[in-house]
């Protein structure tokens, strides 16, 4: 394999070994290879001046740069506006590593020789890759030898690397594709570790739904970075996507004029949600609820319930649904079943006998830190929050809201999500 950090700064031969120059940039196109071709390298004449020397006339690029012309035959690269030139743009800059799931730091480059072409293979983000570049690598190789003491070697293949730079929206958007892929937690682990104006810039054209879901996994300060960012209306419509106690969250934290803008932007449906929310105090069972939570009517039997399900609005929001909650017409909780019974019993049978007629329950301002006890102690998922004094339910306190209290929020943030 070849590196970068052994062409940058090389001298440039034609082919009767007369010098040109020397080699002060690689270059190569837009184009979807896992491979991408070096399309030119940019030099530096004896003048001072610049040229671009198409790759097609490079005859090899390592132990030293020769050309398979003489000078006076060299053809200059016109560049078209799609290039990359790997030590200006990659080299020292961070990337994303979608396999890795990580921001990383680019050390160096791979190259290799393929079909009578030089391709780009990957970037090495090791150590090793800083020491080549100094001039240290063979040092280092055999002292590590010596100490038996192997060097970690991290090279990342090019189709896994995402390149966030926000001055080049059309490699931007082919790595925004890559990452919106990613699960939320990682993208807000990314977003987090990008500097503000590539984040900003990252999540422009990513999808509502996929900005929500990465928001509800960050840190308050990046929620809060990332909205602030946008437009309103874009911002009232994410928020429209998260989870009303995620969203509710999100906005006690910003300035009570900016909440009530976006409040006033949203569905007046998740709205109305998120303003019940905001009424609780934020450490009770009230102020930590949501209100998606799947339910059914009292009264029916199995089959119906299901086919009740599939065509509720509600229960189209719930991403992960365990326990299905038995309402009556007033909305009185009656019982609750698991999801996994209810789909498991004969169709003909009455939901009340198989229900628990009595469970577990909180009311709004109950404390956060009696909610998780209860959730622990009966070794719960989720519990419903009913109206002091009565069984009308308001929404549902799920195990990783519940647990905040007695774990950090970034501990708890890397726990499997249930809701």
């Amino acid at each position: 394999m070849i590196y970068i950090s052994t062409v940058i700064d090389q001298k440039v031969w034609d082919i009767w070994g007369n010098s040109i120059g020397k080699c002060k940039d690689i270059v190569i196109g837009h184009d979807d290879r896992v491979f991408p071709l070096i399309t030119a390298i940019s030099v530096q004449k004896e003048d001072g001046s610049t040229i671009l020397i198409k790759a097609s006339q490079i005859s090899s690029l390592f132990p030293s740069i020769t050309l398979k012309v003489p000078a006076e035959d060299i053809a200059i690269y016109e560049p078209v506006g799609n290039e990359l030139y790997l030590r200006h743009q990659i080299l020292d800059h961070q990337i994303v590593d979608v396999e890795g799931k990580r921001v990383v730091r680019v050390n160096d480059i791979q190259i290799a020789f393929s079909k009578d072409n030089y391709v780009v293979t990957g970037v090495d983000i090791s150590n090793l890759g800083l020491l080549r570049r100094l001039g240290l690598e063979k040092t280092a190789m055999r002292v590590s030898r010596v100490v038996n003491r192997p060097l970690n070697k991290g090279v990342i293949a090019w189709k896994d690397v995402a390149y966030v730079q926000a001055k080049d929206p059309l490699r931007l958007n082919k790595s925004q594709e890559k990452i919106s892929k990613l699960p939320p937690a990682d993208i807000a682990m990314i977003l987090n570790d990008l500097d503000r104006v590539t984040t900003q810039k990252l999540i422009e054209e990513m999808d509502n739904e996929v900005v929500a879901d990465a928001l509800e996994e960050s840190p308050s300060k990046t929620q809060i970075e990332v909205l602030s960012s946008l437009e309103s209306e874009r911002a009232a419509d994410i928020l429209e996507e998260m989870d009303p106690d995620e969203a509710a969250d999100l906005l006690a934290d910003l300035p009570k004029e900016t909440s009530a803008e976006l409040l006033g932007l949203m569905e007046s449906d998740e709205a109305d949600d998120v303003r019940k929310l905001l009424h609780y105090p934020p450490e009770s069972a009230g102020g930590i609820m949501t209100t998606d939570y799947g339910w059914i009517l009292n009264g029916l039997k199995v089959g119906e319930a299901i086919e009740f399900l599939r065509s509720s609005e509600d229960a189209q929001e719930v991403e992960d649904m365990y326990y299905i909650y038995v309402l009556d017409k007033k909305e009185n909780l009656m019982g609750v079943i698991y999801l996994r019974d209810l789909v498991m019993a004969s169709p003909q049978e009455l939901v009340d006998t198989l229900m628990d007629h009595d469970p577990v329950y909180v009311e709004p301002m109950t404390p956060q830190d009696e909610v998780a006890y209860l959730i622990a102690k009966y070794n719960l998922l989720s519990i419903p929050v009913l109206k002091e004094g009565t069984r009308t339910m308001l929404g549902i306190v799920t195990l990783d809201d519940a647990i905040d209290s007695v774990l950090p929020t970034a501990y708890k943030k890397r726990l499997p999500r249930f809701f």
